[in-house]
């Protein structure tokens, strides 16, 4: 006997073993990378109020292995500092580099790309030109190019970074508010007489921020790894201020003999910059096509 079309459809849309396997699997790793993520901020506010010597005190020997010693678990560092305490200094410095350069990315290019996806015109093609002529340069370049210029301080770093990220929202949210200029309530309000501003900010920005905010977590990683790179040239976090990039870099002379040097810090670099992935990822598939449900 055969199946109604309703059933038939049902079967045919339910996951797999395989579909379920991933579903699953996906929720382990999100689980993981929002855990990490939480414990990552968690120990970046409160680290100043933990019982850790200071990030520039030496408290050993140089080069202690990690082991189960109290207050160096993670050993020291090749001047005898505590690591537990650099990567947790380390972790603030990427966290706030990271998290504020992407807040000024998304509030200008956010705010830009919005202006320029409802107005058109000659606006459009000025933000247009800025945004290619921005995108002309090769971003390590440029930064590095600012870096020899300007003198070297997180602030320096910060607002560097976070120009370098606003073409990137400018697109994402342009992109987004065009498809959303001829919906409904978009057309609804302007019938209703309803104000430019009172359009843009009351009824295209809070139908394209989910976007920008999935975008904006996988930016942050970006912007993890750069502020990393640039403090493994020497070029990033000016010294003594630790950051996970210029503790890898201060141990790769001594990988052979004390490899905890550089896998210690590269630990908490991958997985912090993994975990946004993943999470970015997830809101990604949330927000933008609803294949995401927890």
């Amino acid at each position: 006997m055969s199946q109604s079309p309703a059933a038939d459809r049902l079967q045919r849309s339910a996951p797999g073993p395989s579909r379920a396997r991933f579903t699953g699997q996906s929720r382990a790793f999100l689980i993981i990378g929002g855990g990490w993520l939480a414990l990552m901020v968690l120990l970046a506010a409160l680290g100043p109020l933990l019982p850790l010597p200071g990030v520039g005190e030496t408290v050993g020997a140089p080069a202690q292995p990690p082991g189960l010693h109290w207050p160096e678990p993670l050993g020291t560092d090749s001047i005898g500092r505590s690591t537990l305490a650099r990567v947790i200094g380390g972790a603030r410095v990427s966290l706030v580099v990271g998290g504020v350069a992407t807040l000024i990315g998304a509030v200008v290019g956010g705010l830009l790309g919005l202006l320029a996806a409802y107005l058109r015109g000659a606006f459009e093609a000025v933000v247009d030109t800025l945004t290619d002529s921005i995108l002309a340069f090769p971003p390590l370049l440029l930064l590095l190019a600012l870096a020899a210029v300007m003198r070297p301080s997180i602030t320096t770093l910060t607002v560097s970074l976070g120009l370098l990220t606003v073409p990137a929202f400018i697109r994402i949210m342009k992109a987004n508010a065009i498809a959303a200029t001829s919906r409904e309530y978009v057309l609804a309000a302007r019938a209703l007489g309803a104000s430019n501003a009172r359009i843009i900010f009351r009824e295209l920005l809070p139908n394209t921020a989910a976007a920008v905010l999935a975008f904006a977590v996988v930016q942050m990683a970006v912007l993890i790894v750069a502020e990393g790179s640039l403090s493994f040239l020497g070029l990033g976090v000016p010294a003594p201020t630790p950051s996970w990039g210029g503790m890898i870099a201060a141990g790769r002379d001594r990988l052979g003999t004390d490899p905890a040097l550089v896998f210690v810090p590269g630990v908490f670099f991958v997985l912090t910059v993994f975990s946004l992935n993943t999470v970015g990822e997830h809101l990604r598939k949330k927000f933008d096509t609803g294949e995401a449900k927890l």
